[in-house]
């Protein structure tokens, strides 16, 4: 089904959905992220609220690894908001929150007063806290999708509206789901405007609306937007830009999420200082302090944490080399892998049933456990001969292919023992 524009342009239109807006709810807020749909959107609704003598209110919610950037962005909006808006609610609240890095913590808790010593920053001025917020609905570890929809239920109750309107600024060419929340032919919309959605939340209705004012831009409409207003907006994008991200992939996802390889990426070259810290922040990224940095292949400068089995240290160590060097990763999960298999064919061992400490077997000098698996990785035995591997050609493919791509920090011939790899590591010095 393809997109449906109206017959003037997307500029007009949002306008027009602003005013509408602003017409019909009783109360409005605008959710904020930072980024650079929901800043145009702001001052789209700054342009209204002058124009009408109206005033919002604006929900962000800070996930406390944001890059500073960021931070001062918002700060800025908020005070150039100033004179139209009523409440700023700024949340720096501990909800739990999707980390893709880590099988072995799938879930991270942003502003956790138990982790207060790991913060990626510390509280913003004026910001809504676990100890200081004025929502009765909120508690510990509460999911993200579950704020929001109580968030518009609590909005609509303070306020003592009849309708309110909570603005969003997603654009339906960003993603498919994002163009289904637009076209869809269930939804309970406001005086049948396509571009509204009632609030719903666990089978019950709110007297809430979202509307999307933006939803038929393209990205070229919001940089157009900003040129020609000379708004002001987040300068990690053109950070981005500089850095090689086309406009069309630019991202402030959070950098624990599904993206976060690619997120993380831009942490440490856009802000090496919050770089550092968000990697010391969630278990699975912790990789600054546990990894030879002046070498990809030499030893990790780690110790299996007291509450991991070998098993789950074996883990932990793939995925924080997955963080750096994918390609690693995936060799040795590939040797590790064939290394099971074999020892299920040749004893009947299950990889599930392998043992987490060392064991003795009659008639077998060595026998697989997790420890000897975890002891390979931090060692960075390339070749895994400690899993009775040889060197192969592929493995010397792979060892030239890496080599091209991260130049002389491959290793380094005082990081490793292994004759053949120093070898190798000499002949790159």
């Amino acid at each position: 089904m393809p997109k449906i524009y109206s017959n003037i342009d997307v500029l007009t239109s949002a306008k027009k959905r602003m005013q509408i807006a602003f017409q019909e709810f009783d109360d409005i807020y605008f959710s904020f992220s930072g980024g650079k749909d929901s800043t145009v959107m702001l001052h789209l609704a700054k342009m209204m609220a002058e124009k009408t003598g109206k005033k919002f209110n604006v929900l962000f919610i800070d996930l406390e690894a944001q890059y500073a950037e960021t931070i001062r962005h918002v700060e800025y909006m908020r005070q150039h908001l100033e004179n139209v808006i009523d409440e700023f609610y700024w949340c720096c609240l501990p909800l739990s929150l999707r980390n893709a890095v880590s099988v072995l913590q799938p879930k991270w808790t942003c502003w956790d007063l138990n982790e207060q010593d790991k913060w990626v920053r510390e509280y913003p001025k004026d910001c809504l806290t676990e100890d200081n917020n004025p929502f009765p609905f909120f508690h510990k570890n509460m999911e993200f999708e579950e704020f929001t929809p109580l968030f518009a239920e609590w909005f609509n109750k303070e306020h003592k509206g009849d309708i309110s309107g909570a603005g969003i600024g997603i654009r339906s060419d960003e993603s498919l789901n994002r163009f289904r929340t637009i076209v869809s032919t269930t939804k309970e919309t406001y005086e049948n405007y396509n571009w509204t959605t009632r609030v719903k939340f666990n089978n019950k209705t709110l007297n809430t609306y979202n509307f999307y004012p933006i939803y038929d831009w393209r990205t070229e409409d919001i940089w157009g937007a900003i040129s020609k207003y000379d708004w002001e907006y987040n300068k990690v994008y053109e950070w981005l830009y500089k850095n090689g991200v086309s406009i069309h992939q630019q991202r402030l996802c959070q950098p624990y999420g599904d993206d976060q390889r690619q997120s993380l990426d831009q942490f440490r070259e856009l802000e090496p200082e919050t770089w550092e810290r968000v990697l010391n922040r969630v278990e699975g990224v912790n990789f600054g302090n546990i990894y030879a940095r002046t070498s990809l292949l030499g030893n990790i400068k780690s110790e299996k944490p007291p509450h991991m089995s070998w098993q789950q240290y074996s883990v932990f160590l793939l995925e924080s080399l997955g963080l750096y060097a994918p390609e690693l990763e995936i060799h040795y999960y590939n040797k590790i892998r064939k290394f099971l298999l074999w020892w299920e064919k040749e004893i009947g061992l299950k990889p599930s049933q392998i043992p987490d400490t060392k064991w003795e077997m009659e008639g077998r000098k060595r026998t697989p456990y997790w420890e000897r698996v975890a002891r390979a990785i931090e060692r960075n035995d390339f070749w895994m001969n400690r899993l009775s591997f040889s060197q192969t050609k592929s493995d010397v493919r792979l060892l030239n292919e890496m080599r091209e791509k991260y130049n002389t920090n491959l290793i380094k011939p005082e990081n490793t023992t292994d004759g053949k790899l120093k070898k190798f590591a000499e002949e790159i010095k």
